[in-house]
């Protein structure tokens, strides 16, 4: 006689082997793979709903279920699920008629058998639950929840595989950036060098010739000077301070070119900057660009003190009025600033409303021998930012046509062991 029980029994076996056997991750498909282990443990242990749950502290999200759920539905309370016991114990957990325990009816929701079992990772955190459940009473073995937690294993695995492979992409990107971060850097670090190195090659071939040109030079100006005390017709005197003037331009370009080769090296001191400004002032309001103009002075509200050499930041400060003067009409105002910078930076702004600098022209006025001026050498603000940089600060140029343009050259406070 056939026992149609064990038949039944084994095709069922057969089932739970084939779905055992075909479930694979490779395809990092996490959703799909959840789905076909609840599908399985349905079809083993012929219930009327299936699902996997993770645990996150008081809550838990149902992230596969054998019946479609709205996202809304997939979060719940686990002290209102009776998963909670299997969270808490860590250990499967079956209820298999709920009139037997009546504290959990309620959280049963009209279900009346239960099985539960613990998804661990392979370092022994219980991070969610496999559960089953069914609207008539049944009877599990212990072979049969066995295999149930063959099933929670396959699923814990692969969640947390998932996981290590989220953080893994994440750390990737996160390398990718920083990667392409220090390479930029580097790249421009390298260009800086490179131009640097093409300055220094300028610099030394420029300091030759201009002590090649120096010595004609005094001799040609001799010879002017010698012209100039002759008693000569206005046609030749004319000509005459035509070539002293450019012979002297000449001469104011070569010293120019000199400065801007030298090494900035710098006698340091301590300097009050209000009252190296308000000594500076009168120097300032006296040059011949400055005539007709205004240049207003504010000061900033308490002390400030800087290590700085003086003689060199006089020449940025005469160099940055003297161009701002330039920018505006007589009668304007050029304004001169000590503000706050960064925490440990004091800047003094000089600032004008002439015609405002295009931007695309902003960065290209510190490079040697760019000038946007018919007479100017180009070299008067590349020096300027070679001294501030000397002094580890920074220079800072602004311009809008409702802000004007502003000149700012930052510069760290002193400190108090910076004299010691």
């Amino acid at each position: 006689m056939i026992d149609w029980q064990n038949v039944q029994r084994a095709k069922q076996w057969q089932v739970v082997l084939r779905a055992l056997s075909t479930l694979s991750y490779r395809s990092h498909d996490l959703d799909i793979y959840l789905h076909e282990i609840t599908r399985g443990v349905s079809q083993l242990l012929e219930s009327d709903w299936s699902i996997i749950t993770l645990n996150d502290g008081f809550r838990g999200q149902i992230v596969a279920s054998t019946l479609g759920l709205s996202k809304a539905e997939t979060g719940f309370l686990i002290h209102e699920s009776v998963s909670q016991i299997v969270v808490q114990s860590g250990k499967p957990f079956l209820i298999e008629d709920v009139s037997q325990h009546p504290a959990e009816v309620e959280r049963m929701d009209g279900y009346s058998c239960y099985l539960g079992v613990p998804l661990r990772t392979i370092q022994g955190a219980v991070i969610g639950t496999l559960c089953s459940f069914r609207m008539r009473s049944q009877h599990y073995d212990t072979e049969t929840i066995s295999t149930v937690e063959l099933f929670a294993e396959r699923a814990a695995t692969a969640i947390d595989n998932h996981r290590l492979y989220q953080q893994q992409q994440q750390f990737n990107h996160l390398l990718e950036a920083e990667v392409t971060k220090r390479t930029g850097e580097l790249r421009i670090a390298q260009a800086k060098l490179i131009e640097h190195e093409r300055l220094a090659a300028i610099g030394e071939f420029a300091v030759m010739i201009v002590h090649e040109i120096r010595n004609p030079m005094t001799t040609i100006q001799m010879g002017l000077d010698y012209f100039s005390k002759l008693d000569l017709p206005q046609p030749a005197q004319m000509r005459l301070t035509l070539a002293r003037d450019e012979s002297n331009r000449l001469t104011n370009l070569l010293q120019e070119i000199l400065s801007y080769s030298k090494p900035q090296i710098l006698c340091l001191g301590a300097i009050n900057v209000h009252q190296f400004i308000i000594e500076l002032l009168a120097s300032l309001r006296s040059m011949p660009e400055a005539q007709d103009r205004t240049i207003e002075y504010c000061p900033f509200h308490t002390a400030a003190q800087i290590l700085g050499d003086p003689d060199k930041l006089k020449q940025v400060l005469i160099n940055l009025i003297r161009n701002a003067c330039e920018a505006v009409a007589p009668e304007e105002i050029i304004r001169l600033s000590v503000i706050q910078g960064s925490k440990d930076q004091i800047c003094i702004a000089v600032h004008n409303r002439g015609e405002p600098i295009p931007t695309h022209i902003l960065p290209c006025l510190t490079q040697p021998f760019y000038s946007t001026k018919a007479q100017g050498t180009g070299l008067g603000l590349a020096i300027v930012e070679r001294i501030v940089e000397a002094h580890s600060g920074e220079l800072r140029i602004e311009s809008s046509a409702t802000q004007g343009t502003t000149f700012s050259v930052c510069l760290p406070l002193k400190r108090e062991m910076d004299l010691e």
